[in-house]
C-alpha cells in the first residue's frame, strides 16, 4: 500500500510538518435555512477555521424507518429528539439545490468547501465543487461509497469512530487501491456531549495509527466539550481536527448542543497555534531567545585573586561563578586548566578564556 505524506486541498499543503487543518462540519446546524448555512460558513472562516463542511443525506438512502421504529427508535443522542429518527434526518438534511450557492458562498468566505456524501448520487451531483471528501465514521463499512469516493482521486478525510483497528485496515486497504491521498481521523461517535466521554476518545490510538501508517496524515473528529482531546491529539501528531460548529448552542437541532460556537472556536484554534509554536522541531539546541539568558544563568570559572603571567593555576585560584560570557571557560573543564600556566595577568574575579595560557 502507498500513501502521500502530504494532502493537498486547494492551495493547502497538510502534513505532519504543517499547521493544524481544522474544518468545521456544520452538518445540520442550518437549521435547514440556506440563509444561515451562508452566514455560519462566515463565521466560522471568522473564527479560523479552514474548511466548512456540510453533510449530503436523503432521509430514506440513509436511514430506515422501519428499523428505527422498535427500541431503536430513542438511543443515545437520539433519546431528546422530538420527532422520529427519519423525521428529523429529513428536517435538517442539506439540501442539493442550495450546492451553487454553498460552494459560491465559501469561495467568497475564502474557505474551503467539503462535505461528507451519504450516497452515491450525492457523490456525483457534488464532485465539481470538493476539493476532498469526508467520509463519515458510520460509513466505514460501507464498501460500495468508500470506493466510489476513492475513485474521484480527490483527498479523503476517513473518520473511524465506533470500529476496531482491524475495520480501520481493512477500509484503508480499500480505499489505498484506489487513492493515495488519505488521512486517517480517531473518533468517538458518541454525541451526547456527556464530560465522561473524555474517557473513550483513546488519543493513544493516533500513536496506533503512526506506527501502521507512518509519516500519513492523522487527525482527529471530536465531540467533546473544550479543547483538550483536540490540544492531546496535536501534541500526538494530528494535523486535521473536525469539529462540529454552531452560533448558538442554545438552539434547537440535533448538533447545537455539543457544537463549538464562534468563541469557542477562536479559543480552540489560539490554542493549538500556541501548542504547534511549543511543540518545535524536537531538536535540542540553545534557542535564539535564551542566547541571553545562557550568559546570564550559567557559571565561568574565575580567579579568586589577583594573578601574575606565567603563574600555575592551582584549584583554590578557582571558583565557578556567574556569568558565562561567550568566551568563558566551563567549570566543566576545570581539571583541563589546572597546571596550566597564565600568559597574561588577570585580577580578582576576572573569568578563564582559553587564550588565557601559554
Amino acid at each position: 500500500m502507498i500513501w502521500t505524506e502530504t494532502v493537498k486541498v486547494n492551495d493547502r499543503s497538510i502534513s505532519r510538518n504543517s499547521p493544524t487543518y481544522f474544518i468545521a462540519d456544520i452538518a445540520a446546524n442550518h437549521d435547514g435555512d440556506l440563509n444561515r448555512a451562508k452566514e455560519l460558513i462566515w463565521e466560522a472562516k471568522e473564527s479560523g477555521a479552514d474548511c466548512a463542511k456540510f453533510q449530503h443525506f436523503k432521509a430514506d438512502k440513509i436511514v430506515s424507518d422501519v428499523g428505527f421504529s422498535g427500541d431503536l427508535a430513542a438511543v443515545s443522542h437520539q433519546r431528546d429528539w422530538d420527532q422520529s429518527v427519519v423525521a428529523i434526518y429529513d428536517q435538517y438534511h442539506t439540501k442539493r439545490e442550495w450546492s451553487d450557492d454553498l460552494y459560491n458562498e465559501c469561495c467568497r468566505a475564502e474557505i474551503d468547501f467539503m462535505t461528507t456524501p451519504y450516497d452515491i448520487e450525492a457523490i456525483h451531483l457534488l464532485d465539481k465543487y470538493l476539493p476532498a471528501y469526508k467520509i463519515g465514521s458510520g460509513d466505514i463499512t460501507f464498501k460500495e461509497i468508500m470506493v466510489e469516493i476513492a475513485k474521484k482521486n480527490k483527498p479523503i478525510f476517513l473518520a473511524s469512530g465506533a470500529s476496531d483497528i482491524t475495520e480501520v485496515q481493512a477500509a484503508v486497504k480499500l480505499i489505498l487501491k484506489h487513492n493515495s491521498q488519505l488521512c486517517v481521523m480517531q473518533c468517538n461517535t458518541n454525541y451526547t456531549g456527556n464530560i465522561e466521554n473524555f474517557k473513550y476518545v483513546n488519543l493513544n490510538v493516533i500513536r496506533q495509527f503512526a506506527i501502521i501508517w507512518p509519516n500519513m496524515v492523522l487527525g482527529l473528529s471530536d465531540h467533546t466539550p473544550g479543547h483538550s482531546a483536540v490540544l492531546g491529539a496535536v501534541s500526538l501528531g494530528a494535523r486535521v481536527i473536525e469539529k462540529h460548529f454552531t452560533d448558538d448552542n442554545a438552539r434547537v437541532g440535533p448538533d447545537h448542543k455539543f457544537a463549538l460556537n464562534p468563541q469557542t472556536w477562536s479559543d480552540m484554534v489560539k490554542a493549538t497555534r500556541e501548542l504547534e509554536f511549543a511543540l518545535g522541531d524536537g531538536i535540542k539546541r540553545v534557542e535564539m531567545n535564551e542566547l541571553e539568558t545562557v550568559v546570564i544563568q550559567r557559571r565561568s570559572l574565575r580567579v579568586t585573586k589577583d594573578l601574575p603571567k606565567g603563574h600555575t593555576l592551582e584549584s583554590s585560584d578557582l571558583e565557578s561563578l556567574r556569568p558565562c560570557p561567550e568566551n568563558a571557560v566551563s567549570p566543566m573543564a576545570i581539571n583541563q586548566v589546572i597546571g596550566k600556566k597564565l600568559s597574561c595577568n588577570l585580577k580578582w574575579g576576572e573569568h578563564l578564556q582559553w587564550n588565557s595560557f601559554e
